[in-house]
């Protein structure tokens, strides 16, 4: 039986040439080691943190040019049905002007009565609320824009190119024209104008010479 010798203690092995001092120093270095390891993978996970918000960002702006390019197509394709809407009814209503023609003539000589008169009325109600509009009116300019010429005269009662009678009246769906009005028109009579201007010169020379010479 070993008798075990009081009081000792096993020591960490030590390099030979080495003293239990040199030892201490390499623990310290090894629990030094632990926190260089933490921030380089920090540094990892905030380089993936900016990648995912750069991707974050891209993603984010190509969704919002989507929407505003789905807005723009929702915008074109409703301005593209009011417009193919806007033009079957004015094809529509074109159609229709003759028989109104006939109407406005048969209102005139007095024809439109009875059952005739009812289909007329109902059918000028219709075509009002699908949006068309008369126009041409006499004494009203004459606005080539809006008003065709079929008929040309002098008169000495106007001061500018006038309609003086509407021999088919205009027809507008809002402001698109879809028949100008047809009209006669009238011009002031050549030299009207010059007449008028020397009239008051020629007052003006009586005055200055003290008024006609009475005979």
């Amino acid at each position: 039986m070993t008798e075990e010798t009081p009081g000792f203690e096993e020591k960490p092995d030590v390099p030979s040439g080495a003293t239990p001092d040199d030892a201490e120093p390499q623990a310290a270095s090894e629990e030094g080691a632990a926190p260089a390891g933490d921030a380089s993978e920090n540094a990892g996970l905030v380089a993936q943190l900016d990648q995912v918000r750069t991707a974050l960002n891209e993603r984010t702006a190509d969704l919002q040019r989507l929407q505003a390019e789905y807005q723009n197509y929702r915008r074109r394709v409703e301005r593209d049905r009011v417009a193919v809407k806007e033009i079957a009814v004015a094809n529509l209503l074109t159609e229709l002007l003759p028989v109104l023609d006939d109407v406005g003539r048969a209102r005139e000589h007095g024809e439109l009565v009875g059952g005739f008169k009812s289909v007329a009325e109902s059918l000028e109600s219709v075509i009002a609320k699908m949006g068309l509009q008369q126009f041409g009116k006499e004494g009203e300019p004459f606005d080539p824009t809006i008003h065709e010429a079929l008929m040309h005269s002098y008169a000495p009662d106007v001061t500018e190119t006038t309609c003086v009678a509407i021999l088919q009246p205009g027809y507008r769906i809002g402001e698109r024209t879809i028949r100008p009005a047809r009209v006669a028109v009238a011009e002031p009579q050549p030299g009207a104008q010059t007449v008028k201007a020397e009239e008051p010169s020629e007052a003006a020379e009586d005055k200055e010479n003290g008024g006609p010479e009475e005979g």
